[in-house]
């Protein structure tokens, strides 16, 4: 058990430290290249363990909490605010407020590009050295109880259409079956060289109150091992993993939005957390898939136009190019106070939904009981 805890937390620590790492260097080197002198370069949160001077002045600091990190631009504050000894101290031609607002967007800008650079990087590398696996429509186990068990579906079942629809990859499967929650249909599957029709009533998972219930067949399929690549087939394939967990997970984002899935789908660090120790067991591979999805993930979220995130200061940029000046310091201290309440509340939302996955609420009511 211990040995478990301590598997999770030096994952997550991992992985965490290493897509942030990757998201800040991104704001660093775009502000290097641009002419902007960088204060301080974090990782983590707290006060320092360790900090040191580079060559051009950066202070570089790793801190105890491994919950993000940050990186400070010289002159990073508006002239407005700013106080007169932090006038006096700025460099000239090096702060960031004093770049045009092409500057300061690819500077902020930089930061999520580099996860998706990073999410490319650990895909190629993945296919290069073991292969990129395939999921194929075979049956590899039934879940007790499941809408398929109740069919009779079985281990080794090739399932070929659902419906009047032909299944070519999982992929179709999952097409298929989502919207049909409920549904009776017919279930063809090759089993032993032979063509079987099973009729079966589609399953629904389980979805919060008022979202709109999604099919499921309560299978899982068989993954075939992928043989290493050459380097500029991984280099293709990487792109393309890339590209693909992109789209994926706009639209399951979309599918929360809509109603079509349950928002108590996402999670917050804490499952993220639960998630890096389960991979990290299964071998370095696993882990490095892992951390490329949520690269993505991570680089997707920051491009949300919301205050305090990267793609609202993109939006605030966005407006000044058009406008000719910048938006106006209340719009942007009330777009602040709102963005905060809004990360807060899904922060605190995710954490709840990760502690209702945990069991915690049932625990605490049957000691309450």
């Amino acid at each position: 058990m211990i040995h478990d805890y301590l598997r999770t937390i030096l994952a997550f620590a991992f992985v965490l430290g290493v897509l942030v790492s990757f998201h800040e260097l991104g704001h660093y080197l775009a502000a290097r290249w641009r002419g902007v002198h960088v204060e301080v370069f974090s990782l983590g949160f707290g006060p320092a363990v360790f900090k040191w001077h580079d060559r051009t002045g950066t202070e570089w600091r790793i801190c105890p909490i491994p919950l993000g990190g940050y990186v400070r631009p010289h002159g990073f504050e508006d002239p407005d605010d700013a106080t007169d000894a932090q006038k006096a101290a700025w460099i000239p031609g090096r702060t960031f407020h004093d770049k045009s607002v092409g500057s300061r967007a690819l500077v902020i800008l930089a930061g999520p590009v580099f996860n998706f650079i990073l999410a490319f990087v650990l895909f190629t590398v993945l296919f290069a050295s073991t292969g990129e696996p395939r999921v194929r429509d075979e049956v590899a186990a039934v879940l007790p109880g499941s809408a398929a068990a109740v069919a009779g579906v079985q281990q080794g079942d090739v399932i070929q259409h659902i419906g009047t629809r032909d299944i070519k990859s999982v992929d179709d499967v999952l097409a298929a079956v989502t919207p049909l929650a409920g549904v009776q249909t017919t279930l063809g599957v090759q089993r032993h060289g032979q063509d079987v029709n099973l009729p079966i009533t589609i399953g629904a998972a389980p979805e919060s109150k008022g979202s709109t219930p999604h099919g499921q067949l309560g299978v899982t399929f068989a993954v075939e091992r992928g043989q290493p690549m050459s380097l500029g087939s991984a280099v293709v394939a990487g792109a393309k993993a890339t590209w693909h967990t992109t789209v994926q997970t706009l639209a399951g984002l979309w599918q929360i939005i809509s109603g079509q899935h349950s928002a108590r789908e996402m999670g917050g660090p804490l499952k993220i957390a639960q998630l890096s120790g389960q991979v990290a067991q299964y071998g370095f591979a696993s882990l490095l898939s892992f951390m490329a999805l949520l690269s993505v993930n991570l680089g997707l979220i920051n491009l949300f136009p919301v205050p305090l995130l990267d793609g609202g200061r993109l939006v605030f940029y966005a407006i000044e190019a058009v406008r000719g000046r910048p938006v106006s310091k209340r719009v942007q201290e009330i777009s602040f106070q709102a963005g905060f309440a809004v990360l807060a509340g899904l922060f605190l939302f995710s954490t709840f939904n990760d502690l209702s996955g945990f069991g915690l609420f049932r625990w605490v009511a049957s000691l309450a009981g």
